[in-house]
């Protein structure tokens, strides 16, 4: 069975101020087809769009039960679902290990329903790498990425998974430019 790929990324300029502008960029790869798509709002945060970027990428999606490898550089979303935070959030009525609401909660319980359809393994990818700076440590970064995510992936797949994860920001700033040229 082929593998579904979804790199993707949220942004948000002004993050702590009143009024704000947010973006998301997400690509999906599914052997030699890649679709891209992103969005934004007025008036957000980072981690609104972060989450929104994967549950864009899942409804994109055109049936279940596939094998989904996402891609992100929020440890946020990542750690959520490779730390399992949700099945404590569930258990403990949606309250974190501090007794608080959980932020987010409606969007992690859409990105949740969406992913139980799937088989999903989540990865963290470092964002913002200018692979061809030549400052750039490329094979530290590379050993740094196995070591979070594992042996599996080569030098080349960690390449090309940073360039996709270099084009979903690109695509969620593009989608920031379009919502400020609205306001």
């Amino acid at each position: 069975m082929s593998i579904l790929k979804i790199y993707s990324d949220g942004a948000c300029s002004g993050n702590q101020n009143e009024t704000n502008v947010g973006g998301w960029g997400t690509i999906l790869e599914f052997g030699e087809t890649t679709k891209e798509i992103y969005g934004g709002e007025a008036n957000t945060t980072n981690n609104k769009m972060e989450l929104t970027a994967v549950i864009q990428a899942f409804h994109a999606l055109k049936r279940d039960g596939l094998k989904v490898q996402v891609f992100t550089d929020s440890s946020y979303v990542a750690n959520c679902f490779r730390e399992k935070w949700y099945e404590k959030w569930r258990m403990n009525g949606w309250m974190t290990s501090k007794k608080e609401p959980v932020d987010n909660r409606e969007l992690w319980e859409e990105l949740i329903a969406l992913t139980e359809k799937h088989e999903v393994i989540f990865y963290r990818v470092k964002g913002h790498v200018n692979l061809d700076h030549p400052n750039t440590d490329t094979r530290g970064l590379f050993d740094k990425f196995k070591e979070t995510n594992g042996p599996a992936f080569s030098y080349d797949d960690f390449v090309h998974i940073t360039k996709r994860n270099n084009r979903a920001d690109a695509l969620a700033n593009l989608a920031m430019d379009e919502i400020r040229n609205k306001l």
